[in-house]
């Protein structure tokens, strides 16, 4: 059995993380997001996508799919609005 090797972002897609993922998952507050679209640039899995629904002062906020997120933190991280907080998950 061939097993692919993860050469570029994204291409784990088709992986759902299942329960291996680290100890924290991102919180996103839609208030504060400003749709900057900087967590679904440098989300290496590609979790993090537009909803097309904007908040109350106008902006389209984002979402995440934990299906895939493997709790990296990359997008808190660089969030500029601070709208995302890594939470520890509740299992």
């Amino acid at each position: 059995m061939k097993i692919p090797i993860t050469v570029k972002p994204g291409t784990t897609a088709r992986v759902k993380t299942g329960n291996w993922r680290e100890l924290y998952v991102p919180e996103i507050d839609y208030e504060k997001c400003i749709g900057c679209s900087m967590c679904e640039k440098i989300c290496p899995e590609g979790i993090c996508f537009s909803t097309g629904e904007k908040n109350s002062k106008g902006k389209i906020f984002f979402e995440k799919d934990l299906d895939y997120c493997k709790g990296c933190g990359l997008c808190a991280e660089i969030c500029p609005a601070k709208a995302i907080e890594m939470k520890r998950e509740e299992k």
